[in-house]
């Protein structure tokens, strides 16, 4: 027996009710009072799933320190005609009047003859409902102990009302971090099928069994990725993502329907997600596996379809599928922000392809499809587009045919990037090649285009150098090379030695009437020219050094090697070495292959092989 007053019993209870994390954790703490209460036989609880599920039945009887516990789903038809409303109701009842068809109580309170059943019904959410009852003998002053069921009743309802606040609560904050996850992970990639993975991974398991991505074509829904707790389930999802007609009709429908849409049981009759009772054997290994069973305990199959918009657009739908209990579905508004922000990181993802397309087109577009090559030399470039962000280029090169038979090598740097940087590469580029294609001699051509440059009132300066190659009768090459601003080419000797052309001039586009003057050199059979942009130079390692540093030494090792390898290989060794910096690196290489004493030294016949990008 308990020697304590009611009103320190209930104290008792309302400190325990603050720190429950489940409504069962009170039964000692409500039981125990009730069962102390003068003519109180029997307490019994119970819980109710929908109208007339019983979920759940406890009973201690006095004298007894054990409970009698029934865990069950047993249906009790005529039990939905005690089904509370939203407020508590106090029932007083003569057990010998107690149906068992509405009252599993019944059987335990008729051990006790002449008793009397005061029971609390009520509702805890929207999904069932509750009682508690005690059996009392003639000696119980009823309205004292109806008072304390009410009271405790309150206590319960308080305590799981609580529980539930604290757990959506938990539940938001883990709704958020997995969000705020959800948009590092997508946006760390601009790559579209990464980002489509990352997709349908992030939220499996934690939000789902399964994930379907799919993007809205004009054609209609395009499968593009799919993902699954169980490896074999995946397979079978993937099928159903690109072949199955009754989810393309579906999400066909719901193209431009923004709101979240939950389908179970009836509504995935025909679907291959329906619960047939039996598992369908998806992959065909005997394993009785679902697309929506991720293992463990059966529980009916739920989908969700959720329509991806970004930018005012539908770029398609995620639809995920669980095999999971009601409590553990995620809410609409979560799988909303999720959609939202998956379809942002999806576009960004998309118009970042269609602009990485575009800007290479327009790159290609800037410079020349082709090279000409002859016995005479062997020509290749190597163009490595440094700026993450995909902004058009300013560094152009070219290899153009003289009519005495020598060839002009060009290459330049615009300062900046973007459309204005672009505009001016093209202009830059055209006008040199058409001057050295007419036969102008390179300090000419620098000067005109100077002389261009100011007439259009450029707003940007460029730099550029222009080297012509001519064949001469003792097997040798005339190297001619005129510079306006720009870093000096490199001549890489047979013998392996590395020198610097001299070169000088001012800058293009910032004073009138400009002269270039020319250098001169020899160079012979098996020397090569080396022309680059500053993004080769002014690559910098994490200490600090440029690869300027070390070129001459990267180059002579390359002794021996065709254009096209040379050209390459510096490219991507300064890829490789550079920490930081992110300017293009433009290379034009031009090997010497000489011609034998006394050749005809006219214009050899041209053929064009397609330039490197």
């Amino acid at each position: 027996m308990v020697d304590d007053t009611w009103s320190s019993a209930l104290h008792r209870l309302w400190q325990a009710a603050s720190r429950a994390e489940e409504v069962s954790a009170l039964a000692d703490d409500v039981y125990a009072p009730l069962l102390a209460t003068p003519g109180v036989h029997l307490v019994v609880g119970t819980r109710w799933e929908d109208p007339q599920i019983l979920r759940y039945m406890r009973a201690l009887r006095a004298g007894s320190d054990s409970p009698v516990i029934t865990e069950t789903s047993r249906s009790v038809p005529r039990a939905a005609v005690r089904e509370p409303g939203d407020e508590p109701v106090v029932t007083r009842i003569p057990v010998s009047g107690l149906d068992d068809a509405g009252w599993p109580e019944a059987e335990l309170l008729r051990r006790t003859p002449g008793a009397t059943f005061l029971v609390c019904t009520f509702r805890l959410d929207h999904r069932g409902w509750a009682s508690l009852g005690v059996g009392v003998d003639a000696s119980a002053d009823v309205a004292a102990v109806e008072g304390r069921l009410a009271q405790a009743v309150d206590v319960i309802v308080a305590c799981h009302t609580g529980i539930i606040q604290r757990g959506r609560e938990a539940r938001r904050g883990a709704d958020d971090a997995l969000l705020a996850e959800a948009s590092l992970q997508m946006d760390s990639s601009l790559d579209v099928e990464e980002t489509l993975r990352r997709v349908a991974r992030i939220a499996v398991p934690a939000v789902a069994d399964g994930a379907l991505v799919h993007l809205l074509r004009s054609e209609g829904p395009e499968f593009v990725s799919a993902t699954h707790v169980a490896v074999r389930q995946q397979r079978a999802l993937e099928e159903i993502g690109r072949e199955n007609p009754w989810l393309a009709a579906l999400l066909a429908r719901r193209s431009e329907d923004e709101d979240t849409v939950f389908l179970s049981g009836p509504e995935l009759d025909g679907s291959p997600f329906a619960d047939t009772g039996e598992a369908a054997d998806a992959d065909g290994d005997g394993d009785g596996a679902r697309p929506g069973a991720a293992g463990g305990d059966r529980h009916s199959t739920v989908i969700s379809i959720s329509t991806l918009r970004a930018r005012g657009r539908v770029i398609g739908s995620i639809t995920f599928v669980y095999q999971r209990p009601e409590v553990r579905l995620p809410s609409s508004a979560f799988l909303r922000s999720l959609a939202t922000r998956a379809a942002l990181s999806i576009d960004n993802a998309l118009l970042y392809e269609l602009r990485r397309h575009a800007v290479l087109s327009l790159q290609e577009h800037l410079l020349p499809s082709q090279l000409p090559v002859t016995d005479q030399w062997d020509l290749s470039a190597s163009y490595e587009v440094g700026d993450p962000m995909l902004d058009v280029g300013g560094d152009f090169y070219d290899a153009v045919p003289r009519p005495d038979g020598s060839i002009a090598l060009l290459i330049g740097d615009v300062c900046g990037r973007g459309a204005e940087a672009a505009a001016l590469t093209g202009l830059a580029r055209h006008t040199l090649r058409t001057l050295l294609e007419q036969g102008t001699d390179p300090g000419t051509a620098l000067s005109r285009l100077n002389r261009a440059l100011r007439q259009e009132r450029a707003s940007r300066f460029l730099t550029a150098v222009v080297a012509t190659l001519a064949p001469q009768a003792d097997g040798t090459a005339l190297l001619t090379t005129c510079s306006a601003g720009h870093p000096s080419p490199l001549v890489l000797r047979s013998d392996g030695t590395v020198s610097e052309v001299l070169t000088g001039g001012l800058l293009l586009g910032v004073l009138d009437d400009v002269s270039y003057e020319s250098h001169e050199e020899r160079i012979g059979p098996d020397d090569t020219v080396v022309l680059f942009t500053d993004g080769l130079t002014e690559s910098r390692e994490a200490g600090g050094a440029f690869f300027e540093s070390i070129l001459p030494v990267r180059l002579a090792a390359l002794r021996g090697f065709d254009a096209a390898h040379i050209a390459e290989s510096l490219t991507q060794q300064a890829k490789a070495y550079r920490a930081s910096g992110q300017d293009d690196i433009a290379l034009l290489v031009a090997r010497w292959t000489g011609v034998p004493p006394g050749a005809d030294l006219l214009p050899h016949p041209l053929q064009l092989v397609k330039a490197a990008r």
